[in-house]
């Protein structure tokens, strides 16, 4: 008689599941911060009972069955979940593979007169197990690279701010390293600005810039480009000692943009510009 592995852990759902729970309640790297022991309940008899409704003499053989998809569906809700949460991969691992642990506790104690059968279909069960632990691995790593993906996107446009100092002069301070990706960011929102306020001057505060080198400089001497295609005066300010021999050494440029040391020198050029005098007021 041919054995029915699926329709005997069908029919110990109850234990499985209480044997798994008991297995990471026990485990050492349980997150009960990220997730309560209720929660971790439900998540777990999620896919116990998706699993076993879904599992049969077929799809135990053959792991790339479409009748497992509904099993992948909610192991990949499970895992972006997870990386969302702030679990780490091998957390998020360890709840499928010790799922596999009360399977195969549970079969031993049913076919445990017969080890040749015993070994068989524990091995199916591991197999399938191990294939249902990639997709997690897989699901997990493509849900953290969109949290860091919007937090990257968060980030840059927290950095980049576009401050209105006067009526016609915008300014825009930059913090850290700039990039291809973000100097896009910089010039959409400082070019929108211009437009939104009808400002004719712009001034690039670059003093939380680390290092000038020549890709920056050609980013910035982009920014500046597109800022007088607008109509609008860019003034670059910041530029510290360091920076300077540093443009100086690489041979960079920067004869047709005007720069300053400081942002407050940059604001009274601005106010130049615009023929507008900043008189300090004497009390009387």
């Amino acid at each position: 008689m041919k054995l029915d592995t699926a329709k005997i852990l069908q029919k110990r759902k109850k234990q499985i599941l209480e044997l798994w729970m008991k297995n990471q309640l026990v485990d050492f790297s349980l997150r009960e911060d990220l997730m309560s022991n209720d929660e971790l309940t439900v998540q777990s008899e999620e896919l116990v009972d998706v699993l076993l409704q879904t599992l049969s003499g077929n799809n135990l053989e053959d792991l790339q069955a479409s009748s497992l998809e509904a099993v992948h569906e909610v192991l990949e809700g499970i895992s972006i979940s997870r990386a969302k949460q702030g679990y780490s991969p091998r957390e998020t691992g360890m709840f499928v593979f010790s799922l596999k642990d009360a399977l195969l506790s549970i079969l031993a104690q049913e076919i445990k007169n017969d080890p040749v059968q015993l070994l068989d279909e524990s091995l199916k069960v591991s197999k399938l197990i191990d294939s249902l632990g990639i997709i997690t691995f897989e699901t997990f790593i493509k849900g953290r690279e969109e949290v860091i993906l919007r937090q990257t996107d968060e980030i840059t446009e927290i950095s980049t701010p576009v401050i209105r100092v006067w009526d016609g002069i915008v300014a825009m301070p930059i913090i850290g390293t700039l990039d291809s990706s973000r100097t896009q960011v910089v010039m959409e929102n400082l070019l929108q600005e211009i437009v939104d306020t009808s400002s004719s001057i712009a001034i690039l505060d670059i003093s939380g810039v680390p290092a000038v080198d020549s890709l920056v400089a050609q980013h910035l001497i982009k920014t500046v480009s597109a800022t007088r295609l607008m109509g609008a005066e860019c003034i670059i300010s910041g530029i510290r000692p360091e920076i300077a021999q540093t443009v100086v050494h690489l041979g960079i440029d920067l004869s047709g943009i005007v720069t300053k040391a400081s942002l407050a020198s940059a604001l009274r050029h601005a106010y130049a510009l615009l023929q507008l005098e900043v008189k300090k007021v004497v009390a009387k």
